[in-house]
């Protein structure tokens, strides 16, 4: 999915990002480790830390997408899918406790043939 899709005044947006996935912004809140006012009020939204976990969020669902043919699907995988030498955690787990370059270079080492 394009980038566009997720922002909205240069900087991405937990509502357009809820849309495009079919979910809430509480539920997009929950998936980035981060409170539901992070995702509601401007300033918040704006803050670096809000921006930058919903932009590595946005980066591995772009990043695995084209392996599964939909965004939704991506997501489900972020969410529910334990991945291999990480104690059974999930993306989402990794990503709300500050491990996303973690999840993006295990994605990249599965690309590349490693966990085949």
């Amino acid at each position: 999915m394009r980038l566009e899709a997720f922002a909205e005044h240069g900087q991405f947006a937990p509502g357009r990002i809820a849309e495009q996935l079919r979910t809430t912004r509480d539920e997009v809140a929950q998936t980035i480790g981060l409170g539901r006012d992070a995702v509601l009020r401007p300033e918040r939204i704006a803050s670096p830390k809000t921006q930058k976990r919903l932009r590595e969020m946005v980066e591995i669902l772009n990043r695995v997408e084209p392996r599964f043919g939909s965004a939704l699907i991506a997501y489900a995988w972020y969410r529910s899918e334990p991945l291999a030498g990480f104690d059974g955690q999930t993306a989402m787990q990794l990503v709300r406790e500050g491990r996303a370059s973690e999840v993006m270079a295990y994605i990249d080492a599965v690309d590349a043939g490693v966990y085949a």
